[in-house]
């Protein structure tokens, strides 16, 4: 095979050289690292990837290959892609092809061969920014030139990225088809900002049906399919930008229907409730992120994936700034920097939080969260946000003993 050299370009004119990876030409995006050392084929699939570079921070990639069953979406969502090591040829029994072949098939453009590590260290000393790979006759160009074309790109704050990587048309993922047994016990509209295959999966090994619905639709079309709850997934983009999405999601929460969203879907919860959002300096993203559960005082590890973060006070039940939705209050917080990392409405029923409990890849320690929404779907007691709390997690002090402050601001 030919090698031919590659070159990584940030905006503030930092360059490293390396070898051309994946499809040869440029490609631009936001340079943001991922601490996951496993799991690399579905990160490259999760739609919230969308316009971003990733780093990867473990040195050694695509040892495992590509099989056609870890696709978390239809396509390669990444702009670009930035390794150490990379494999030279795959050794997995479950392996079709490499994972270079991919890159190319699916027209990536990557770089191999540079220190990953002292990246990662610069983006985390300098923040998420702009940036630039460029191999085969696009690396020939000036280097002023290539630092131009990587300062001329849109930043990720103000992107509305949603309606780009949503499904084009709605489906129905059925119990039946992931060992459900019997009847569903209920239906929930899923609203697709970037969604995850395994996320209705894993509501659907519950009992739930799940109507997956385009980033655009409407609340009357909610209704039209007499959905029980509401889900709001994760997806890419500022969600400052989402004024379809909070205006979708005010309606739900005025009907008092049953809501759950993850990541982009925290957020989105978090304006509609009227608290602000603001951009991570670089965010999180990896399978190894501490959480705190407010409620039990249980630390989960979980798999995440975003810039941006709800800024609400942390410590203290508050009447939300939009006040026909009562109290809420910060369920869930980071140990690495005390961001915002879930929010439970005490007069309504909604919660949310900022991880991907489908742990797909990553670890399986929130999947209770599934649990509750069901149980939120199907209880005749459950009315709130806090009801789906079993009785043994529900401490009394649990609204006031957390790790306190307020959310760090960029």
């Amino acid at each position: 095979m030919r090698i031919e050299p590659a070159l990584f370009v940030l905006e503030d004119g930092t360059v490293h050289e390396g070898t051309a990876y994946g499809a040869r030409g440029s490609r631009l995006g936001e340079a943001v690292f991922s601490t996951g050392m496993t799991g690399y084929q579905e990160t490259l699939t999760d739609p919230s990837y969308a316009r971003q570079i990733i780093v990867q921070t473990a040195p050694h990639i695509g040892n495992t290959g590509i099989n056609d069953e870890d696709l978390e979406s239809r396509k390669i969502w990444v702009s670009g892609y930035v390794v150490r090591d990379a494999a030279r040829r795959p050794s997995n029994w479950r392996s079709v092809r490499s994972l270079d072949e991919e890159l190319t098939a699916q027209d990536v453009v990557g770089i191999k061969d540079v220190d990953t590590r002292a990246i990662t260290r610069h983006l985390r000393d300098r923040g998420s920014m702009r940036a630039g790979i460029f191999s085969g006759e696009a690396a020939s160009r000036s280097m002023a030139e290539l630092v131009e074309e990587v300062r001329s790109q849109p930043e990720m704050k103000g992107a509305r990225l949603a309606e780009e990587v949503t499904a084009e048309s709605a489906y129905v993922v059925e119990p039946a088809d992931h060992g459900w047994q019997g009847e569903p016990l209920a239906s929930v509209a899923a609203i697709d900002l970037g969604l995850k295959n395994m996320t209705p999966v894993r509501m659907a090994e519950r009992g739930l049906r799940v109507h997956v619905l385009p980033a655009t639709t409407t609340f009357a079309e909610i209704e039209q399919l007499d959905a029980d709850g509401v889900f709001l997934s994760n997806g890419p983009g500022d969600p400052a930008t989402a004024a379809t999405q909070i205006g979708l999601l005010r309606a739900v929460l005025d009907a008092k229907k049953p809501f759950f969203g993850i990541c982009f879907g925290n957020q989105i919860l978090g304006r509609a409730l009227g608290f602000g959002t603001y951009k991570l300096p670089f965010g999180h993203r990896g399978i190894n992120q501490p959480v705190m559960d407010h409620a039990t005082g249980k630390v989960e590890i979980t798999s995440q994936n975003h810039g941006f973060a709800v800024d609400a006070p942390i410590g203290e039940v508050v009447t939300a700034p939009q006040e026909q939705y009562g109290r809420v209050q910060v369920s869930h917080s980071s140990l690495n920097d005390d961001v915002v990392e879930g929010l439970r409405c005490l007069d309504i029923p909604a919660f949310s939080v900022q991880y991907h409990p489908e742990a797909a890849a990553g670890p399986h320690d929130s999947a209770y969260l599934f649990d509750r929404f069901v149980e939120m779907l199907t209880s005749d007691r459950v009315t709130t946000g806090a009801d789906t709390l079993p009785p043994e997690d529900r401490r009394p002090s649990a609204s006031a003993e957390t790790t306190g402050g307020s959310a760090l601001h960029a």
